[in-house]
């Protein structure tokens, strides 16, 4: 499992908003290879549903400290709710059906592409693909959804030996870091 770094640049109650700026980061990437991992907790049979229609066939797990229950070992997911659905490498004309799919529940979009552009204000060349995301996490404010919120928050994610280039980031799009940089497990 490989890790990279994240630090958050937006936390707003407009989910608009939050997308806005996640256009116009990705807009600065080089977004060969682009593409969207997407994750949530579903609490009610509707949320459920509603997010299989989104992406079928979705990875699902029980949520909760030992608690029994997961797509590979069959059965449904509805019989285990709350469940925690992940859906990796997906097209990106997803994430805005399946963050409206969610509705309030946490739910987490991560943009995956080939690098971050040069910064040479800061001495830093072009980026590669390890530490190259983008996160918009909905109804949560913690990376693993843990947290329930009533915000939204965007993350970008960079190399740690390359932690100035996430302030850079957020100033390129109008903005500054409002919290620490954190590790973040994919």
């Amino acid at each position: 499992m490989a890790n990279s770094y994240a630090q958050p640049i937006l936390r707003t109650a407009d989910l608009g908003e939050a997308l806005r700026v996640v256009r116009q980061l990705l807009e600065l990437a080089d977004t060969g290879g682009l593409e969207a991992d997407l994750e949530a907790v579903a609490r009610t049979p509707r949320e459920l549903e509603r997010l299989a229609e989104v992406v079928p066939g979705a990875d699902w797990w029980a949520d909760g400290s030992g608690r029994p229950g997961t797509s590979r070992e069959g059965g449904a997911a509805a019989d285990h709710l709350p469940v925690f659905l992940s859906a990796w490498c997906r097209p990106t004309h997803l994430a805005e059906p399946f963050l409206a799919a969610a509705g309030s529940a946490p739910a987490m979009v991560r943009w995956d592409f080939n690098g971050w552009p040069a910064a040479p204000d800061i001495g830093l060349d072009r980026g590669g693909p390890r530490g190259a995301y983008i996160t918009l996490v909905a109804h949560a404010s913690d990376l693993e959804l843990d947290e329930p919120a009533d915000a939204h928050t965007v993350f970008v994610h960079v190399k740690q030996v390359e932690a100035e280039r996430a302030p850079w980031l957020a100033a390129q799009v109008g903005l500054q870091v409002i919290g620490e940089l954190v590790m973040a497990p994919l």
